[in-house]
């Protein structure tokens, strides 16, 4: 009996050291808002992204945060008592953080919602969303209609959550309008250059952002726009037997030629000095969103910074996939605003990226019902505009990225520092401790189809034009906050992620 006890007590440690340390593809015991039970534990990877290089080591996370990162050298954990996931060669990073959706919440929930939109995002690696001010009903663009998204959003988001405010005419001409909005929590505001699209959400001109441009720079945060505007195209578009070829790309894409992005950036950058040190509108910030014209447009962008203009230019993952030559006729899945350009602009884009000139990447997620979008009709001219991307850009960046050497670095600033930076998100983006542990792990030569067969989360697939690709760059797991949100294929069961307000 006594050599029975000795036994038992010898393989005591073994059978501990088991029970403690598993390995990521063994099932995970869940809670409510987590598919991992422990609110202690470590991460630990061949490759773990941080500010400092890619490393091999662990993550230690406790109620949320990082508490601290080790090298494998320096890691001695005793398995008794700590739970360590380890993963391998598997890439550890940190979580997306997405500066540029359309969540459609509330007031158009059949488009998205927060719930779709968000597991979509969580299956994406994305573990921070900043939602667009329009295409929800209402838009928001006052202290009111921002109580009702932030009220929308509570309890029903599986990422956390922030919002754009939005500049009108009839906010931007009125400081204690603004001032309210951004009191009450946006994260900044946004502007559109040319009609919306959207009838609560009217365009601004210069005029308006001048005007707008102090009040932002007392409260440091800033101003994303649209930079298009409407030119006269009367007469330019070609015509096939008198009619226009609607369901040819190249016909949508004459009536949104670069020049529209190129006048809108001149009166931009006209503007934009008065935010260098000692300007006018000091403190203000002005980000162009999803740059399309790599030519003239970007080059007045890259001469605005070198004057110390406070400016920033993101692009989007469907500029650097597609290009307008192989778009084929009636597939309006691709059309957006601005729209893809040729496959030489393309390559100048990835310059740019490569080169620092733009600064970070979004989805630009904008989805609708298929409906709108006329699949079958085919008419570029009437569908509505927006490429439904949000579970794929971790997988569509590193696909298309690879053959032009993108590192695990590069990934992390594009599409995590740089956009917590725009955001004002100071305890997410990197890998680092005292932040929020905010987390995705994936596999960059794992490949996989973009099928029927695939568990895809947006409300509406078949309107995406990633849809039939072969991507490489699967996500395996995502956490947010600590919590083990996402875990292929399953989410947590409980939506336990948090509206971000500006405090």
């Amino acid at each position: 009996m006594e050599s029975g006890k000795r036994g038992f007590l010898a393989l005591l440690p073994l059978l501990l050291s088991f029970l403690f340390y598993f390995d990521f593809s063994i099932k995970l015991p869940s809670s409510d808002c987590s598919l991992l039970s422990n609110n202690h534990y470590w991460i630990a990877s061949k490759r773990i992204v941080t500010p400092n290089g890619t490393i091999s080591g662990a993550v230690e996370i406790k109620q949320g945060r990082i508490i601290s990162i080790v090298a494998e050298e320096n890691w001695h954990v005793n398995s008794w008592f700590t739970t360590v996931v380890n993963y391998e060669e598997a890439v550890v990073m940190p979580g997306f953080i997405d500066v540029h959706a359309h969540l459609d919440d509330p007031g158009r929930t059949e488009w998205e919602g927060f719930p779709s939109g968000t597991k979509a995002a969580a299956a994406g690696g994305v573990t921070t969303l900043v939602d667009m001010p329009l295409n929800s009903a209402p838009s928001t663009v006052s202290e009111e209609t921002l109580k009702l998204k932030v009220q929308a959003a509570e309890g029903r988001v599986y990422v956390d959550v922030g919002f754009w405010g939005g500049l009108v005419p009839e906010n931007a001409e009125s400081a204690s309008s603004l001032e309210r909005l951004l009191n009450a929590g946006v994260l900044g505001l946004k502007s559109f250059m040319v009609p919306s699209g959207i009838n609560d959400f009217p365009m601004t001109t210069s005029s308006h952002i001048k005007e707008a441009l102090p009040t932002l720079a007392r409260y440091k945060r800033p101003l994303l726009v649209h930079a298009e505007v409407q030119l006269d195209l009367d007469g330019k578009l070609e015509l096939e037997d008198g009619v226009d070829n609607a369901r040819s790309y190249s016909t949508y894409l004459k009536t949104r030629p670069a020049s529209m992005e190129e006048t809108a950036i001149n009166q931009l950058i006209t503007l934009s000095k008065d935010t260098r040190a000692g300007g006018s509108a000091e403190g203000a910030h002005l980000h162009i969103v999803h740059l399309s014209d790599a030519r003239t447009s970007l080059n007045l962008i890259k001469e605005a910074k070198q004057r110390g203009d406070s400016l920033t230019v993101e692009t989007c993952p469907h500029y650097l996939a597609f290009a307008a030559e192989d778009i084929p006729d009636g597939d309006t899945r691709f059309k957006c605003a601005p729209p893809i350009r040729d496959a030489a602009n393309k390559e100048k884009l990835w310059d740019a990226l490569l080169d620092g000139d733009i600064d970070m990447l979004s989805s630009d997620h904008s989805p609708s019902v298929p409906e709108m979008k006329l699949l079958d009709e085919g008419d570029f001219l009437k569908a509505w505009g927006g490429i439904s991307s949000l579970q794929f850009v971790l997988p569509v960046t590193w696909t298309y990225g690879r053959k032009y050497g993108i590192t695990f670095q590069q990934l992390a600033s594009w599409w995590s520092e740089r956009p917590a930076k725009l955001a004002g998100l100071t305890t997410k983006g990197a890998i680092a401790v005292g932040n929020q542990a905010d987390i995705v792990v994936w596999e960059p030569d794992m490949e996989f189809d973009l099928d029927n067969d695939y568990p895809v989360h947006i409300k509406h697939p078949s309107i995406s034009a990633y849809m039939g690709s072969r991507l490489s760059g699967k996500v395996l797991a995502t956490f947010v906050r600590g919590n083990l949100v996402y875990k292929e294929g399953n989410h947590a069961s409980h939506a336990c992620a948090l509206p971000i307000l500006h405090r």
